[in-house]
């Protein structure tokens, strides 16, 4: 299939196209899932992030390495950002908008290297970039290369923040109960909604002032409006209707791009962690099959230390074996203190907490698991849907409480309950909603929904289609701007 890909626009000709993702590695794979796809087709990539970022994805498949060439930008210093500190999993989640100032001192070299790119006669027909980066379009403008913003998250989660005309002028929401309900521009029954505690989180990280001096929102409208296409990590199967509607919120095409399911992110710094690698899967081999909760809420969920101790405690009272892969929160220097006292003793025989990298993609699809407790996170939602696991789920940031609603709507899980005061869950809430997917007959309905979910949506000719789609409107713009520029 990838020679007839790559046979296919080669023949159509090839398109130069320059990715610039946010400094997040749930971010940079997906993009690079991208690159990798349009390369497969024939055409050139060109990968743009920091030097540090770009050690540390994975290895290049040889027969896509003579398209995909990775250029490095050296992020510029700023006050209060530590040394070194190139992408969010180097921060705790009080310094990433520091993170986001800094790239944007990044204006400069990018612009230098556009002109350089253009000066050789390679001048990119487009600029694909994520849902921060409302700089780049004027960038691109001065060297004629349109944009393209690829948007990772849920869909239906960018139809809910709508563009900056309906929150301003048709539908201002300005109170966190404005966000309690879905917005008026979606005409159809929806399950993007807030509680209110998540929406007063919301407004505060992501329509409030932070210390890159603008708001996530903000540059995301600016992103929007001066984009001429956006591209979504999802596809029509997951998300019917949400296409046609941001197509017309936005009033440019909203293109699905497939899921993008990854193939080689496990293998991220694979030397240095081949070691807590290999325990982690020697210790599921040791595991009865389908016996094994994969419990992981990602890089950036704001995890306090009460929060691990009330997790831990439920998994305790649930009585199930247990694959943890733990971040310690911020500001959490003493490792006894991380979990509760004697928690680890009296849990030895059917668990394994791993503080170091786990390689997820493996561990969801090794035999011995049998469900994911996730804060649902996009990325490691649609990871799931490849093995057709059940999930437990703990929501923390933007789209995250969104997804579990709707995946707890397909029937392929259950949402832990919360305090809507204050957002605090128990161990008690988690050992229910354990037992309920691992243990009681309920769980074998959620089974069998994840696996009919896999079925529907992890079909390689169908996401390949995808692909093609996207491929064809970027160059039908191409196309039509090449003829006006001639004309």
């Amino acid at each position: 299939m990838e020679m007839a890909a790559a046979a296919a626009g080669a023949g159509a000709g090839r398109l130069e196209v320059v990715v610039f993702p946010w400094l997040a590695f749930g971010h940079m794979i997906p993009f690079l899932e991208l690159s990798k796809r349009l390369a497969a087709r024939g055409h050139a990539v060109a990968f743009v992030s920091t030097p540090r970022n770009l050690a540390r994805l994975p290895p290049m498949p040889a027969h896509l390495s003579a398209r995909i060439r990775f250029v490095a930008l050296p992020l510029p210093a700023v006050e209060g950002l530590p040394e070194g500190a190139e992408a969010t999993s180097d921060l705790p989640p009080d310094k990433v908008e520091l993170l986001k100032k800094a790239m944007d001192g990044l204006a400069g070299p990018l612009a230098s290297f556009l002109a350089d790119a253009v000066a050789a006669g390679r001048r990119p027909d487009w600029v694909i970039l994520d849902f921060c980066h409302h700089w780049v379009p004027p960038v691109a403008d001065q060297h004629k290369v349109p944009c393209a913003a690829f948007l990772i998250f849920h869909a239906a989660c960018m139809a809910f923040i709508g563009p900056r005309w309906a929150n301003d002028d048709a539908y201002p929401r300005t109170k966190p109960e404005d966000f309690t309900v879905p917005p008026k521009w979606i005409p159809f029954p929806s399950t993007t909604v807030f509680l209110h505690h998540e929406a007063r989180r919301m407004l505060a990280d992501n329509f409030g002032e932070n210390a890159s001096g603008r708001s996530d929102t903000d540059r995301l409208w600016d992103v929007f409006e001066r984009c001429c296409l956006t591209i979504h990590r999802s596809c029509r199967e997951l998300e019917p209707r949400m296409f046609t509607l941001l197509s017309d919120l936005l009033r440019k095409p909203a293109v699905p791009a497939g899921i993008l399911l990854p193939e080689a992110v496990e293998d991220r710094d694979q030397d240095h962690r081949q070691s807590s690698s290999g325990g982690v899967l020697r210790w599921l081999d040791d595991q009865p099959p389908k016996s094994v909760l994969y419990v992981a809420l990602g890089s950036e969920a704001p995890l306090t230390l009460e929060n691990i101790h009330e997790l831990a405690l439920g998994l305790e009272l649930a009585g199930v074996h247990f694959l943890w892969a733990l971040r310690k929160p911020a500001g959490t220097n003493n490792e006894q203190e991380l979990l509760p006292a004697g928690f680890e003793e009296r849990m030895q025989d059917r668990r394994m907490v791993c503080t170091g990298w786990v390689p997820q993609v493996k561990v969801l699809g090794h035999g011995a698991t049998a469900a994911f407790l996730t804060h649902c996170g996009w990325g490691s939602t649609i990871e799931s849907f490849a093995f057709g696991l059940p999930l437990v789920m703990l929501p923390f940031l933007t789209d995250t409480p969104m997804i579990a609603r709707e995946m707890a709507k397909r029937g392929i899980g259950v949402e832990v309950a919360r305090d809507d005061s204050d957002g605090s869950f128990d161990r008690d809430g988690v050992a229910v909603n354990v037992r309920h997917v691992m243990v009681e007959d309920e769980g074998n309905v959620f089974a069998t929904n994840a696996k009919k979910l896999k079925e529907l949506v992890v079909d390689e000719a169908r996401q390949e289609q995808y692909i093609h789609e996207l491929e064809e409107h970027l160059r039908r713009y191409k196309d039509d701007r090449g003829s006006t520029s001639t004309s």
